[in-house]
């Protein structure tokens, strides 16, 4: 459970990939000759993306590996912003986005997994953990997912943050209504 003046704050959340948006495995290969790397991605989360934007709440990815599946992912599902540096100098990056989004540690929020999370966690207001993150991880999380990484973690996340903040049945509702989904039946799932 969250409190709800710590999620009405929230203006900006982080997000690692590997082992949050990801299950944290990488396949790599080749085809013709080049190498290939392939990430499994959620659909679920895709959508807790979504009504976090539709929110007005700012969703960056902060990766310590370049990837091309990562910046195909975020493209996706249109998150603000995607650092990803292969030495995992997550902090210097997090700052530089916060600056420039005018937000402070205290109005962010960033959800990790693994060592290369921490100092991060230590820093915003809501440290995130996914339910398999180390246990470092987890013992800085303000809110552990029930559900692993790469395994609708996001979505429950967002979806635990809009309900805290009294937002998430508007948002749905919009987000239905949206694609002309709106009905008695439909309405009453949620």
């Amino acid at each position: 459970m969250l409190e709800p003046l710590v999620a009405r704050r929230i203006r900006l959340v982080g997000l690692d990939v590997d082992g949050v948006l990801t299950d944290g495995g990488i396949y790599v290969g080749a085809m013709e000759g080049q190498s290939v790397e392939l990430k499994r991605f959620d659909t679920q989360d895709g959508i807790g993306i979504l009504l976090l934007r539709a929110a007005q709440v700012k969703v960056v990815l902060v990766s310590g590996r370049v990837s091309d599946a990562t910046r195909i992912r975020a493209e996706d599902v249109g998150v603000d912003e995607v650092v990803q540096d292969d030495l995992a100098r997550k902090l210097p990056a997090f700052e530089q986005i916060l600056t420039r989004e005018d937000v402070t540690f205290e109005q962010a929020a960033f959800m990790g997994d693994d060592l290369p999370d921490l100092p991060l966690l230590a820093r915003v207001a809501l440290p995130v953990a996914v339910s398999n993150a180390v246990p470092e991880v987890r013992k800085l999380a303000h809110y552990t997912t029930d559900a692993p990484g790469g395994r609708g973690a996001v979505r429950e996340f967002a979806e635990t943050l809009l309900k805290a903040r009294g937002e998430w049945d508007g948002l749905v509702e919009r987000y239905l209504a949206e694609r002309g989904e709106t009905s008695r039946r439909v309405s009453r799932a949620y």
